[in-house]
């Protein structure tokens, strides 16, 4: 006895030819998803660091400015802090914001339609 797959493929092939555009739409869609996840991710996780490399060239001029005037003349010693403080923050949410928190696994839509696709068939075959 032929299986119904077989006998499908002989008698409709622009099924199984849509059904083989589909799968390939899935794996499509599920590429885009992670590629875009990728960039946002590598996105922050540069400007995160280039925020920080900001904030260490920022604290280098606070300290050499505070290390070469008399602490007499410094009339707002609050911004030596304030100034490297603020990129350093956002370097630091930059980069909390580029973890991945998001617990997926990959290709999950493409696996569950195999597993329909698989149930289908062990139904179709069982007489």
């Amino acid at each position: 006895m032929i299986h119904p797959v077989f006998r499908l493929a002989a008698s409709q092939p622009l099924l199984l030819a849509e059904h083989a555009a589909a799968y390939a739409d899935l794996v499509s869609e599920e590429l885009s998803a992670r590629s875009a996840q990728l960039k946002r991710t590598l996105a922050y996780q540069v400007a995160g660091v280039a925020c920080l490399l900001v904030a260490a060239v920022l604290v280098g001029v606070a300290i050499l400015l505070w290390a070469s005037w008399p602490m007499v003349e410094i009339r707002a010693p609050w911004l030596y802090v304030l100034t490297p403080a603020l990129p350093m923050g956002l370097g630091l949410v930059f980069l909390w914001m580029a973890q991945n928190r998001e617990v997926r696994k990959p290709f999950a839509s493409l696996r569950l339609q195999l597993a329909e696709d698989a149930a289908l068939l062990k139904a179709t075959a069982s007489p």
